[in-house]
């Protein structure tokens, strides 16, 4: 079958390599419809930080049907759309227990601990795999995991009815977050990113407006008002950096980008301002939430594709999205038609 798999740090190979056998009992075998490169598979290519195992298949934002279940399992039939779940969860250590699943002990990730989605097909755990519409094309369905770590960063900042909130950056979570404001949030959504071409993207689909990181910038979009709640989906230690003094009494940033480096941080100004800082790893049980608005958004989401490529395309197209070339904010890999693609 038809597969990219990462070798070591910048060798990403699109080769023909056997199909998964039968899935053992509790698993289940998928034919892959498309997938999503994320910024994190991006991460991982040029810096190696999650290679546990390799060659691995590579993705973990994908959709599909069941092609086999395997002993065990029940609630799924083959021929069933589904969206996956990229945690690989242990379901025993005392987070799992508490259901805190993003917070598991052994947390891994699909993609990385087992194989991923770029792929035609894959063997996966039967709890990681929740069922969909059956008429929500597989393109828009691949959508739904970057969209629950979206809707989990903005369960995490809280924000109170009515306070603007500044999302820094403007790639595809950042993005998302921006959507799923503009559906039930009642404040200002302002948006801040160096590439203007997505910035404009985002603030064409959703309420926001573009912003500066600039405090008379901020101040003129708030009529004077403080900025108390933002989200940082860059992991730019320069874009934190330039938010953090912006940043009003009682503030609090909620950070769910990947970063490169360490923040130089005088942390008098977070005590004198008592501004909190919240990390937002992956997501906790927005799974289901993200499919059933994935669905509702089926003709929202394709504005924010930046392009549609086939599984060969896919080593050059981590080459150009690295060096920035991207204008919108996700790429997709269409793998296989299914009966609602």
């Amino acid at each position: 079958m038809k597969a990219v798999r990462l070798h070591a740090v910048r060798d990403l190979r699109f080769e023909i390599i056997d199909a998964p056998g039968a899935p053992e009992p509790g698993w289940v075998q998928v034919d892959v419809e498309a997938a999503g490169i994320c910024g994190s598979d991006l991460h991982n290519f040029a810096t190696g930080q999650w290679i546990s195992r390799a060659p691995s298949v590579a993705g973990h934002e994908f959709a599909g049907r069941i092609a086999a279940v395997g002993a065990g399992v029940s609630g799924f039939s083959v021929g069933d759309a589904v969206a996956v779940d990229s945690r690989f969860w242990c379901g025993e250590c005392r987070m799992c227990r508490a259901g805190e699943h993003n917070a598991c002990e052994k947390l891994g990730f699909v993609g990385e601990v087992c194989d991923g989605g770029f792929a035609e097909q894959v063997l996966l755990p039967a709890r990681l795999v929740m069922r969909r519409p059956d008429d929500l094309d597989g393109k828009v369905a691949a959508m739904a995991e970057p969209l629950a770590v979206a809707l989990h960063a903005i369960a995490k900042l809280a924000p109170a009815a009515g306070a603007p909130v500044l999302v820094v950056g403007c790639g595809t979570i950042g993005g998302l977050c921006a959507l799923a404001l503009s559906r039930g949030h009642d404040g200002p959504i302002l948006l801040a990113d160096r590439n203007a071409e997505r910035v404009a993207a985002v603030a064409a689909a959703t309420s926001g407006k573009a912003v500066a990181l600039d405090a008379a910038d901020i101040e003129v979009a708030l009529d004077g008002g403080l900025l108390r709640d933002v989200i940082d989906a860059t992991g730019s230690i320069a874009a934190l950096e330039a938010t953090i003094p912006l940043m009003g009494p009682g503030s609090r940033l909620a950070l769910v980008g990947i970063s490169h480096g360490k923040l130089a941080l005088d942390p008098n100004v977070l005590v004198e301002r008592e501004i909190s800082l919240i990390g937002c790893h992956a997501f906790r049980d927005e799974l289901g939430e993200a499919v059933a608005m994935a669905a509702e958004l089926r003709d929202v989401l394709p504005q924010f594709f930046n392009e549609v490529i086939g599984l060969e395309e896919v080593p050059a197209a981590f080459e150009r999205l690295l060096a920035g070339e991207a204008k919108g904010l996700k790429t997709i890999i269409a793998i296989s038609e299914g009966v609602g693609a």
